[in-house]
């Protein structure tokens, strides 16, 4: 039997997907030879990324061609995080940061290290357990744009709407939530997630920009950084991570086989209300976000203390329950609820965290 995979990320995928792969690793689509073989210029891997942008954009909800462009580029998270002020802001017009979490801080820090980007709400005085209202952010209408990291993974924090950026204009880190739920992704003038939640493997990262946006030209910048060149190279600037693209696109497909956005959300809210029930029931476990921001990706929760944490842990990896201890910077435990985890690994999580607080009362 294969483990219950609660890993934040790199995390688990779908297992007829890994089948399928399997399979085909020796002969690609009748090719004869393994897609890490083959030329990323090759007209067969053209078909292979064409029909993952194409899957893609169904599942967001936006339509074939203009005004949105689809690049599959490397660096994670992480070089977007610079990628973004350094194409789309100047210092007369900073990119505004909503900080709900380490990874949009980090975000913020990388902007702010090119002169590019202030702060229009930081949570770190709250601990960064809930997720702002309204009211309690503002971004200058003069802004060049309004970054968001819908989903926290470190703290279980989910924005449950995209926030009203008005005509500011609407950058996302999906990294840790892409096609979970249903949003109006067309509100986004650029989403970007690293592909290792819910897409596929570590080392691909998928950015879908409104064309509008490389109306600035960047004198000065490195082609590698330049959404303006990958573009107009048609996307293959530089050699993609071929297998990656492959596989996410078996892993969209696999989406809609399954029914689609509407399926996967409803079974996703299904999931992780079912751990949040079982949290809340007799207070032995402590949720540690705000339950108006709760994230149904990453459930994160605490014990009364961290050698019960421990002790937890060490119990739920004898029973293959794995990838469940909190981020070493938080601590506790997170259970991380992605798309292709089955629900009856939430079944068996919730059944041992039952077993244990009896053990323990």
């Amino acid at each position: 039997m294969r483990p219950h995979n609660f890993n934040a990320g790199p995390s688990v995928l779908p297992l007829p997907v890994l089948e399928e792969v399997q399979r085909s690793l020796l002969d690609t689509n009748g090719s004869g030879h393994c897609i890490m073989e083959w030329s990323h210029r090759s007209p067969e891997y053209d078909a292979v990324r064409f029909d993952a942008e194409q899957r893609l954009r169904r599942l967001l909800g936006l339509p074939s061609g203009d005004p949105w462009k689809v690049l599959f580029l490397q660096g994670g998270a992480s070089l977007q995080f610079a990628m973004i002020p350094m194409n789309l802001a100047t210092r007369d017009r900073q990119g505004h940061y909503l900080v709900t979490g380490v990874w949009a801080k980090k975000a913020l820090e990388e902007a702010e290290r090119l002169g590019a980007g202030r702060a229009a709400y930081h949570g770190k005085t709250s601990g960064f357990t809930r997720i702002p209202e309204a009211h309690e952010w503002r971004a200058d209408a003069s802004a060049a744009y309004l970054h968001v990291t819908t989903n926290n993974t470190i703290y279980g924090t989910q924005w449950p709407a995209l926030p009203d950026s008005a005509s500011i204009p609407l950058v996302a880190d999906m990294s840790s939530d892409i096609l979970s739920r249903s949003l109006p992704h067309d509100r986004c003038a650029l989403l970007y997630a690293g592909a290792q939640k819910n897409l596929g493997p570590a080392g691909l990262t998928v950015v879908v920009l409104r064309q509008d946006l490389l109306a600035r030209k960047v004198e000065g910048l490195p082609a590698i950084l330049d959404y303006r060149a990958h573009v107009e190279a048609d996307g293959i600037l530089n050699t993609h991570p071929t297998f990656a693209v492959y596989l996410m696109g078996r892993v969209l497909k696999w989406m809609e086989d399954e029914g689609g956005l509407s399926v996967i959300a409803k079974r996703n809210q299904e999931k992780a209300a079912m751990l949040y029930a079982e949290i809340d029931r007799t207070g032995f476990y402590r949720g540690t976000a705000d339950p108006a921001s709760r994230s149904i990706m990453n459930v994160c929760f605490r014990l009364a203390s961290e050698d019960l944490e421990k002790r937890f842990l060490e119990h739920a990896e004898a029973l293959r329950l794995v990838g469940l201890k909190g981020h070493r910077s938080a601590g506790g435990i997170r259970a991380s609820l992605y798309n292709a985890l089955p629900s009856a690994s939430v079944e068996a999580l919730v059944a041992f965290m039952r077993d244990f607080e009896r053990g323990c009362g």
